[in-house]
């Protein structure tokens, strides 16, 4: 049987039209070539091969097809390459936020100016050696003093930009982070919904399916997530392929964040210290706290920093927090209140008062809290000495007393040349001292050196955080030039592919230039050879 004289031009429109349509493709690729998360498409064709008794077929039963079928337009993806790349999200998430929280930092703990701790540590040291060298001059008394009050400006000034930081974070957490997570989860729910819908009506909603997935990849810098597809009959023999995200904390419990169209959330809790953070599962699946829990991601970053106090955490944690800096700064503010405070307690008189010694001739110092002399007094006397808790003792500021300038007790009498206990306050200063809070010693050596001390070990930390930070996103950027290999639009590809593809059409068309001339030839010339 002779195939229809006419199954010529089918094979050459369908190629046309295949041709056209991968053009149309190609096209799409290009226009979109800048546009963020948009993956490849492909045109999807296959070969027309009817088994009915319309077919040529020759002696030798050779058949020949019907031309081509555009079967649909899919996305170039990777799974594989998603999933490398999310978890390196994650891992990116917790060190940035880390880095971000010591960046705050160094505006309290990097004095680069000329009017921080140590620079008044030093005019106090300075005033002091003064007042040995003329201590009848009772006007440096009020000169120390006022350093002493610039001093205790510094400190309640960094123990307010912490806190400042602290709040700021703190909201930033809830309102921010949180209420982004959950609002990616709602999204990515909503377009769930609206690609099954256009799905099945024919749609492939490959658009959809992009915002979907740059919204997985923005998920999954904020907490570590696992998706799985999962095929669903939507009518009889048509299936569909829906994602559900899944989290899964260290200590192994699962919850779904989104389940087809149903999503989960999470809340915060920032009443207190430490900062928590729940979950709740999508379809009910329960409800969890995952503050300690969460391996990685933006969350986990910013938790670690405002929760971890490092080393005076009990049993210790890896993270230097916001809270080691704060308990660090209170530790030296609490011994350098009651070092000098000790130094300036008075010795004790006796019933003619005269000054009293023991028998070795050592002054016996003032033990009646009511006649003590100290430089430093607690605004809140219910609260221990702190960075924010310290001021200028009220007796000292009302000039009751001054500094004890000597204890050494001669005749019942302290000397007016002698400046002992003067000097004792300037060792002090430089003498190494033991700073330690709970239990826990994180610093030997002078005052200036321990507030120096903290400025290294954040300049460490930070150092560390932003060392990190470079080379996950130099693994990033690696993870993504692989993936964008696969799913990427790549000029020079989808230039060749409109060569290519032009040629296709241009020998469709003449294709069927070729069968209207031999058409032409059987109806308007068969027959009519020598007339």
């Amino acid at each position: 049987m002779i195939r229809s004289t006419f199954a010529g031009f089918t094979t050459a429109q369908l190629a046309m039209s295949a041709s056209q349509r991968a053009l149309d493709v190609t096209g799409q690729n290009i226009a979109n070539i800048n546009t963020r998360g948009y993956s490849k498409q492909r045109l999807e064709i296959s070969s027309l091969n009817n088994s009915g008794a319309s077919f040529y077929s020759s002696k030798n039963g050779a058949k020949v097809g019907y031309g081509v079928e555009v079967t649909g337009i899919s996305q170039l993806r990777d799974p594989f390459l998603d999933v490398q790349y999310r978890n390196q999200m994650s891992k990116l998430g917790t060190t940035d936020a880390l880095a971000a929280g010591y960046e705050q930092l160094t505006g309290i703990f990097d004095e680069a100016s000329l009017d921080g701790v140590r620079a008044a540590l030093r005019d106090i040291s300075s005033a002091l050696q003064k007042y040995s060298e003329e201590p009848n001059a009772k006007e440096i008394d009020t000169t120390v003093r006022s350093n002493m009050q610039i001093l205790l400006n510094r400190f309640h000034d960094n123990a307010k930009r912490l806190q400042d930081i602290t709040d700021e974070m703190t909201n930033d957490f809830q309102s921010n982070d949180v209420a982004d997570v959950n609002q990616m989860l709602e999204n990515i729910a909503e377009l769930n919904k609206n690609i099954k819908n256009s799905q099945v009506l024919g749609n492939p909603a490959l658009e959809l399916q992009d915002q979907r997935n740059d919204l997985l990849d923005q998920l999954a810098s904020y907490l570590p997530i696992s998706v799985k597809y999962e095929s669903r009959e939507i009518a009889p023999g048509q299936f569909l392929e829906v994602p559900n995200v899944y989290y899964t904390g260290t200590d192994g419990q699962t919850f779904t964040l989104v389940s087809d169209t149903d999503c989960g959330s999470l809340s915060a809790d920032i009443s207190g210290h430490p900062v928590r953070l729940s979950i709740t599962g999508a379809n009910g699946s329960g409800t969890a706290d995952i503050t300690d829990t969460i391996p990685s991601g933006t969350l986990k970053g910013t938790l670690d920093i405002l929760n971890d106090s490092g080393a005076f955490d009990k049993g210790g944690s890896s993270v230097n927090g916001l809270g080691y800096y704060q308990t660090a700064l209170d530790s030296l503010v609490k011994t350098f209140a009651e070092t000098f405070n000790a130094l300036n307690v008075p010795v004790k008189k006796d019933q003619n008062g005269n000054y009293m010694v023991d028998k070795n001739g050592d002054p016996i110092l003032e033990d009646d809290p009511a006649k003590m002399c100290p430089l430093f007094e607690k605004i809140d006397p219910n609260a221990d000495f702190s960075a924010s808790n310290i001021k200028i003792a009220d007796g000292w500021m009302r000039g009751d007393y001054g500094i004890t300038i000597s204890k050494k007790v001669v005749n019942g009498e302290i000397g007016s040349t002698d400046t002992s206990n003067i000097l004792n306050m300037i060792n002090a200063l430089k003498d190494p001292q033991k700073f330690e809070s709970n239990g826990v010693s994180f610093f030997t050596g002078s005052f200036y050196d321990c507030f120096a001390s903290l400025e290294n070990t954040l300049a460490i930390d930070l150092k560390s955080a932003n060392t990190t930070l470079q080379n996950q996103i130099s693994v990033l950027n690696q993870t993504a030039s692989t993936r964008d290999g696969v799913s990427g639009v790549q000029l020079d590809e989808e230039g060749m592919d409109l060569m290519h593809y032009n040629q296709s059409y241009t020998a469709a068309a003449r294709l069927m230039t070729t069968l209207d001339e031999a058409l032409d030839t059987l109806i308007n010339k068969t027959g009519i050879v020598g007339r």
